[in-house]
C-alpha cells in the first residue's frame, strides 16, 4: 500500500486533488480506510525489525536512546514487565501538580509528541481541519449530522466533514470502542493498566491523515512526513506497546481476531465477538458489552 513512508513528495506540497465528484473522492478514501482497518485487525506475525526501527526514532524524538525491547505473546505477559510503570492517573497528577517533582516519565514525552505531531499535520490540511475545529452547519450552529456518506455528501455536508466522520471517527470507534478499550478494561480487572500505545489499533488518526493526503487534500512537510511515517510503520508492524526509559515493552499480534458489525451504524462499525481476540500464548480475554 501507499501509506506514507518516508517520501519526499509527501515534504512538499499535497499532490493535485484527484479528479472526480465529492462521492469520487470519498470511494477513494473508503478504499484507503479498509486497508488501515485491515492493518488494525492483522493477525500476521509482528514485523520486529520495523516495529523496532520507528520505536527507536520515537524514542528519539523524546530525546531518549534506543531501548532494549521485551517482545511478548500477550498484553497479560506484559503486566510483570510493567509492574509501577506510570498510569494515565499518575500522568494527570504530575501535569497538574503546580511544581511537579522530577523529570515527566517518558510517556508523558511520548503523548506530548504525539499530540504535536497531530496539530503540525492539522496545520497541513488545505481546508478548515474538524480535527482541531469542529465544523457546524453556518445557519443553525448545530453540529454537522452523520449521516452515511454519500447521503450526506448529497444533503450539503461538506467533504471534508464526511472524512473526518467516515475514517477518523469511524476507525476509531471499531479500532478503540470495538477492540483496546474492552480489551485493556479484562486485563485492568487485576489492577490499574499502565499508560500505553495500541500500535495497529492506534490507525484511525494515521488513517485520516493518509487519506488528506493521498487526495491531494494535505501536505506535510519533511520532518512530519518522517515522524508520521514512524507511527505508521507502528500501526503495519506489532501490536501494544509500554514505553520505559531503558526497555520498551512490545506485543506480538494476536493470534486469532474475530469481529462481528455495530448495528444501526451508518459507518460499517464493527467489534470484538465475546471470545473474539486470542493471543499467541493462548490468552484470550471474556470481554464485556
Amino acid at each position: 500500500m501507499s501509506a506514507p513512508a518516508r517520501r519526499n513528495d509527501a515534504a512538499k506540497s499535497p499532490p493535485a486533488v484527484r479528479s472526480g465528484t465529492p462521492h469520487d473522492l470519498w470511494q477513494q478514501a473508503s478504499r484507503i480506510r479498509q486497508e488501515w482497518l485491515d492493518h488494525g485487525l492483522s493477525t500476521q506475525p509482528a514485523d520486529t525489525s520495523t516495529a523496532e526501527r520507528c520505536l527507536t526514532a520515537i524514542y528519539a524524538r523524546a530525546s531518549r536512546p534506543r531501548p532494549r525491547f521485551e517482545w511478548v505473546d500477550s498484553p497479560d505477559k506484559a503486566r510483570p514487565l510493567i509492574n509501577g510503570w506510570p498510569t494515565l492517573d499518575q500522568l494527570y497528577e504530575h501535569i497538574r501538580a503546580p511544581r511537579p517533582r522530577g523529570t515527566p516519565p517518558l510517556a508523558s514525552d511520548v503523548a506530548m509528541i504525539a499530540s504535536q505531531l497531530r496539530g503540525a499535520l492539522s496545520a497541513g490540511v488545505t481546508h478548515t481541519d474538524p480535527e482541531l475545529s469542529p465544523v457546524r452547519a453556518s445557519k443553525t450552529k448545530e453540529p454537522w449530522p452523520e449521516r452515511a456518506p454519500l447521503p450526506a455528501l448529497d444533503s450539503g455536508v461538506p467533504l471534508a466533514v464526511v472524512l473526518h466522520q467516515g475514517v477518523r471517527t469511524a476507525l476509531h470507534r471499531s479500532l478503540a470502542h470495538g477492540y483496546f478499550l474492552p480489551v485493556r478494561a479484562a486485563l485492568a480487572a487485576d489492577g490499574p493498566v499502565p499508560v500505553c500505545w495500541y500500535g495497529q489499533q492506534d490507525a484511525s488518526w494515521i488513517a485520516y491523515y493518509d487519506v488528506l493526503y493521498r487526495l491531494g487534500l494535505a501536505g506535510y512537510g519533511p520532518d512530519e512526513a518522517e515522524h508520521l511515517d514512524a507511527w505508521a510503520g507502528l500501526a503495519r508492524s506489532c501490536g501494544w506497546w509500554w514505553p520505559g526509559e531503558d526497555v520498551c515493552v512490545v506485543v506480538d499480534r494476536p493470534q486469532v481476531i474475530r469481529t462481528e458489525p455495530v448495528s444501526g451504524t451508518v459507518h460499517d462499525q464493527i467489534r470484538l465477538q465475546p471470545r473474539g481476540v486470542r493471543y499467541r500464548d493462548g490468552w484470550q480475554p471474556l470481554l464485556s458489552r
